[in-house]
């Protein structure tokens, strides 16, 4: 079952084969966590860039500045890109920070899929009770109920960076989940998932 209608994710994810072929980025949002998890599409793109691809963007898109969320932004249709640059860009973790933490899945380059939950739990913060927000819940638990998820580096993540809250809002979030049928999680499969995973959360790093 798809969460965004199969054209919009079709044109976004063939939007995103072009820029690959023509930028230097860091893939993160919900492709990113496509590509690990291959759960939900997207319809969004996401990418962090530094300022030289960032001019080279604009020659190609009408690219704005959106000074209250701190990122830019671009659009190609029904796609909706969002652009992420260092010193500048907070997507969850500082986006000159998110290069130390990058490696290639599938030809992309992405985040550590650690560091991508935190990228996703902010953006869940950020628009908690919306569609998209939906949509980050489904990405988080997607992406942390996987087998390779090292809880350990997540944690440490989060400690380093003092955001030991993200812990709490994760799992307070994910325990009033009943069910997410988009990825096969019925009622009963979801408690089974929740009585592994909600432990977890616990700050052993503090």
């Amino acid at each position: 079952m798809d969460f965004y209608h199969n054209l919009i994710t079709e044109k976004s994810w063939k939007l995103l084969i072009k820029l690959r072929k023509n930028y230097d980025f860091i893939l993160i949002g919900g492709w990113a966590v496509f590509l690990y998890t291959k759960a939900l599409k997207s319809k969004d793109i996401d990418l962090v860039v530094d300022y030289e691809e960032l001019s080279k963007l604009k020659k190609e898109f009408d690219v704005f500045k959106n000074d209250r969320l701190k990122k830019y932004e671009a659009r190609s249709a029904e796609v909706e890109i969002d652009i992420y640059v260092p010193f500048y860009s907070n997507p969850g973790l500082p986006a000159e920070d998110l290069r130390n933490f990058s490696l290639s899945i599938e030809g992309f380059k992405t985040v550590e899929k650690e560091i991508l939950a935190i990228l996703k739990q902010r953006a869940l913060m950020d628009r908690i009770h919306s569609v998209k927000g939906r949509k980050d819940l489904i990405d988080l638990i997607s992406l942390i109920s996987s087998e390779d998820f090292y809880w350990d580096r997540y944690r440490k993540t989060l400690k380093g960076y003092g955001l030991q809250e993200y812990l709490r809002f994760a799992k307070e979030e994910i325990a009033k989940v009943r069910e997410i049928n988009e990825i096969g999680l019925n009622v009963h499969k979801m408690a089974r998932l929740k009585k592994k995973i909600l432990p977890l959360f616990e700050n052993e790093a503090s």
